[in-house]
C-alpha cells in the first residue's frame, strides 16, 4: 500500500495527542492563520510567538492592518526579518478591504490573488480556516513526504513538488483537511527534522516510512548543494551628537528596502560627516540567504547637528517606538544604547 494512503489515521491521532498549543490554533480565523503563516516563513515558532501577540494587540483586524502606517508596521515587524513580508501583508489587507469588503475570500483560487500569498499559504488558509481540502506544502511537508515515500526527486524542482502535492491531495481526509495539513507541518517541525536527524522512534509513520525502512533518512530529501555566499566587508558609522544616533533610510528597492540603518558602506569608506572624534567601535557579522556582511564599526562624535539629506537623529525612545532598525545591526545595539539618551 502507498505510504500516504496509510498515513491519515495514525498521523491525526498523533497530532491530537502531541500538537503544541499555539495562539493561532486556538482561534483559527482566516486573519490569524494568515498572519501566523506569513510570520512563520523562514522563522521558527519560538521566535514568532511574541511578535504574533504584539501584532494582534496592535492590529487586531484586517481593517486595522490595511490602515496602518508603514513605519509602525515595520516597527512591529522589527527583528523578524524579510520585511517585504510585512509590506505584502498590508497590500493584501487593502485588497481584502477594497475587493471583498473586509471578508477573506474563502476559495483557494481567490486567496492566491492576494499579495504575498503563494500556494502554501493559500492552502493553509483554505484548509485550516475554511475546511477546503487542499494541501499546504512547505519545506517541512516536502521533507516528511519525500522520506515517507522514498521519493528521490529534487524537492526544489516543480515536478517533484507537484507530485508530492497531488499525492497528499489524494490521501487527504475530506473531513479534516486543516488538521491533516497542520499535523504534517507539526511532524516536520518536531519529529522529522532536517539534516539527517529525525526522531523516528516518535513518528506515527515509522512502520511504513520508506527512508527509515531503507536506512536512507540522511539521503532524503534530495536537494541541490547550496550556493556559496558572497562576503561583503562593510564599515558601519555609529554617529553620535547630543545623546542621539544618526540613522538613514535604505533605498526602496533591494536588500532591507526602506528600513532605517546605521550608515554603512563597503569598506574602506570615508566618514560621511564632519567628525570631532573617531574611534573603533564593535565588530559583527550578519548572514543573509545569499550573502554575508562582515562589519567593522567606527564610532563618530559629530562636530555638529548637520546630517546629509534624509538622515535623522534618534534618541532611545525613538529607536524603541518609531524607527525599525533590522537585525543585521543587532550587534551594535548595546553599544548605541550606552551612548544615547
Amino acid at each position: 500500500m502507498n505510504p500516504l494512503e496509510q498515513l491519515p489515521i495514525p498521523l491525526l491521532q498523533w497530532y491530537h495527542e502531541n500538537a503544541r498549543v499555539l495562539p493561532w490554533r486556538s482561534a483559527p480565523t482566516p486573519y490569524h492563520v494568515w498572519v501566523s503563516e506569513i510570520m512563520l516563513q523562514q522563522t521558527r515558532v519560538a521566535a514568532v510567538l511574541g511578535y504574533y501577540q504584539r501584532f494582534m494587540e496592535a492590529l487586531p483586524t484586517v481593517e486595522d492592518l490595511a490602515a496602518v502606517e508603514e513605519d509602525k508596521l515595520l516597527k512591529l515587524w522589527q527583528g523578524l526579518g524579510y520585511y517585504n513580508r510585512a509590506r505584502s501583508l498590508k497590500k493584501a489587507a487593502r485588497q481584502i478591504v477594497d475587493g471583498w469588503a473586509g471578508r477573506f475570500p474563502e476559495n483557494y483560487e481567490d486567496l492566491l490573488k492576494l499579495a504575498g500569498v503563494g500556494e502554501y499559504t493559500a492552502g493553509a488558509i483554505a484548509s485550516i480556516a475554511f475546511g477546503v481540502p487542499v494541501p499546504a506544502v512547505d519545506g517541512n511537508v516536502l521533507r516528511v513526504v519525500a522520506r515517507m515515500t522514498g521519493d528521490d526527486g529534487d524537492i526544489t524542482r516543480p515536478q517533484t513538488r507537484n507530485r508530492i502535492r497531488e499525492g497528499l491531495r489524494a490521501a487527504m481526509p475530506l473531513e479534516a483537511p486543516g488538521d491533516f495539513n497542520q499535523a504534517l507541518m507539526e511532524l516536520g517541525a518536531t519529529v522529522c527534522l532536517p539534516n539527517g536527524a529525525p526522531a523516528c522512534g516518535r513518528c506515527p509513520a515509522q512502520g511504513f516510512c520508506q527512508a527509515r525502512l531503507q536506512g536512507r533518512t540522511r539521503e532524503l530529501p534530495v536537494k541541490p548543494p547550496k550556493a556559496e555566499r558572497r562576503v561583503e566587508e562593510r564599515t558601519v558609522f555609529l554617529i553620535f551628537h547630543g545623546g542621539r544616533v544618526a540613522l538613514r533610510r535604505r533605498a526602496d528597492r533591494g536588500l532591507l528596502a526602506g528600513l532605517w540603518e546605521y550608515p554603512n558602506e563597503l569598506a574602506p569608506a570615508p566618514c560621511p560627516v564632519e567628525a570631532r572624534t573617531l574611534e573603533p567601535g564593535p565588530t559583527g557579522k550578519h548572514i543573509f540567504t545569499h550573502m554575508e556582511w562582515r562589519m567593522t564599526s567606527t564610532a563618530v562624535e559629530a562636530a555638529g547637528p548637520a546630517l546629509p539629506e534624509g538622515w535623522v537623529w534618534a534618541g532611545r525612545e525613538e529607536l524603541r517606538e518609531r524607527y525599525a532598525v533590522p537585525n543585521a545591526f543587532r550587534t551594535f545595539g548595546a553599544y548605541v544604547q550606552g551612548r544615547i539618551s
